[in-house]
C-alpha cells in the first residue's frame, strides 16, 4: 500500500471515529466511498492510539497538578473520561445507550431495531450509560491508587484494544442495520482478512509498547477481559438481532474497554 493511500484511509477512520477536524481541502483529498470506508476500518485501533494519548495525557496532567489528596484520582479520572467523550463526540456512548434502549425496550427484533433509530434516550439507555460511566471512572481511580503511571498506560492500551474488538464483530456477523434510515454515520458493514490483520498489527504494536513499559503487569489478563466482553456482546447481538448494527459496535467498544480495566484490576 502506498503512503498516500495509507494516510487517506487513516484520515477517513479519524474523520469517522472522532471529532478531530478532517474538513475542507483535506477532506476533499481524502475522499469517500463505501470501499474506502471498509478499508479504513483497519485503522480504527490506530485512532485509538490518538485517543489513548489524549486521554492518558489528561489523566497524567491532572494527577500531577492536583494535590495529593484522596479526591484527586477521582478528579483525574473524571477529567480523562470527559476528554474521551470530547474526542469522539460521545460516539460510542451513544451506541451503548441506543442498543440498551432497543434490546431492553422490546423482545421483538424489528421493534428493537426501530427503537435504536430514535434519537431520544429511554430509561434502559440512560441507566446503561450512567452505570458504564460510573464503572469507568471507578476502575480508573482504583488503577490510579495502585500505580498512577501504570493507570495512564492502561488508559492508552484500553483505547487501542477496545477499538479493535468491534472489528471481530464486523468480521463474524452480518450487518442488519438500515443504512438509509440510520441516524448515525455510515459504517463499515464488512471487513476483509487483510484489514483485520492490519488492525491486529496496530493493536500488537500498542501492546508491545505497554509490555516494554511495564513488563511485569498482566496485560494479557486485561486483553482477555476485553475479548470475553466482545464474545458476550457478539453472542447477544447474534441472538437478539441476528447480526450487528452501528449501535452494537459502539456498545461493544464500551463493554470491552470496561472489561479491560476490570480484568487488569482483578489481576493486580
Amino acid at each position: 500500500m502506498s503512503l498516500s493511500r495509507f494516510l487517506r484511509h487513516y484520515l477517513l477512520a479519524l474523520q469517522f471515529f472522532s471529532r478531530v477536524p478532517v474538513t475542507g481541502r483535506l477532506a476533499d483529498w481524502v475522499g469517500f466511498s463505501p470501499a474506502m470506508l471498509r478499508a479504513s476500518a483497519a485503522h480504527f485501533p490506530g485512532v485509538g492510539w490518538l485517543a489513548g494519548v489524549w486521554m492518558g495525557g489528561v489523566f497524567f496532567a491532572l494527577q500531577w497538578c492536583l494535590p495529593p489528596l484522596p479526591a484527586s484520582p477521582w478528579v483525574a479520572a473524571v477529567g480523562a473520561t470527559i476528554a474521551g467523550v470530547l474526542f469522539t463526540g460521545a460516539f460510542h456512548e451513544d451506541g451503548l445507550a441506543d442498543l440498551f434502549d432497543g434490546l431492553g425496550g422490546s423482545a421483538d427484533r424489528a421493534r428493537a431495531l426501530e427503537i435504536m433509530k430514535d434519537s431520544r434516550i429511554g430509561s434502559f439507555g440512560a441507566i446503561a450509560l450512567v452505570l458504564a460511566l460510573l464503572a469507568k471512572v471507578s476502575l480508573l481511580v482504583l488503577l490510579a491508587q495502585s500505580d498512577a503511571l501504570r493507570a495512564v498506560v492502561a488508559v492508552f492500551a484500553a483505547q487501542v484494544v477496545s477499538r479493535a474488538m468491534p472489528l471481530l464483530v464486523i468480521y463474524t456477523l452480518p450487518h442488519v442495520g438500515d443504512a438509509a434510515g440510520s441516524k448515525s454515520k455510515p459504517l463499515a458493514d464488512s471487513l476483509s482478512p487483510g484489514a483485520l490483520l492490519a488492525a491486529g498489527l496496530w493493536t500488537a504494536l500498542a501492546m508491545c509498547l505497554v509490555v516494554w513499559l511495564y513488563p511485569t503487569t498482566p496485560w494479557w489478563s486485561a486483553t482477555l477481559g476485553a475479548l470475553l466482553g466482545t464474545a458476550w456482546m457478539r453472542g447477544w447481538l447474534q441472538r437478539r438481532l441476528q447480526g450487528f448494527t452501528g449501535d452494537g459496535l459502539g456498545a461493544t467498544q464500551q463493554v470491552s474497554e470496561l472489561l479491560f480495566y476490570l480484568a487488569l484490576a482483578l489481576s493486580l
